[in-house]
C-alpha cells in the first residue's frame, strides 16, 4: 500500500465523519491542513513548509500542466 493509497482512506474517513456530525467537508480540510503544517514542523523550517504551500496553491489547477511536464 502507498502513503497516498493510506492518507486517501483516512482523508475520506474524516471527510464522510465530519460530514455526517454536521460540520461539513470545508472545516475537517481545514482542520487536517493545520495538522499537516503542524507535523511538517516538527522536522522543517518556515521557509521550506511555506514553499511546499506555495508549490501546491500554484499548481493547483487540474486544467493546468505542471511546468516540468511541458515538452
Amino acid at each position: 500500500m502507498s502513503a497516498t493509497e493510506i492518507a486517501k482512506r483516512h482523508f475520506l474517513a474524516a471527510v464522510e465523519e465530519a460530514e455526517a456530525a454536521g460540520l461539513g467537508h470545508d472545516s475537517v480540510c481545514r482542520s487536517l491542513l493545520g495538522l499537516v503544517v503542524s507535523k511538517y514542523l516538527e522536522t522543517r523550517n518556515v521557509s521550506d513548509v511555506q514553499s511546499e504551500l506555495r508549490f501546491v496553491a500554484e499548481n493547483c489547477d487540474p486544467g493546468t500542466d505542471f511546468m516540468f511536464m511541458r515538452p
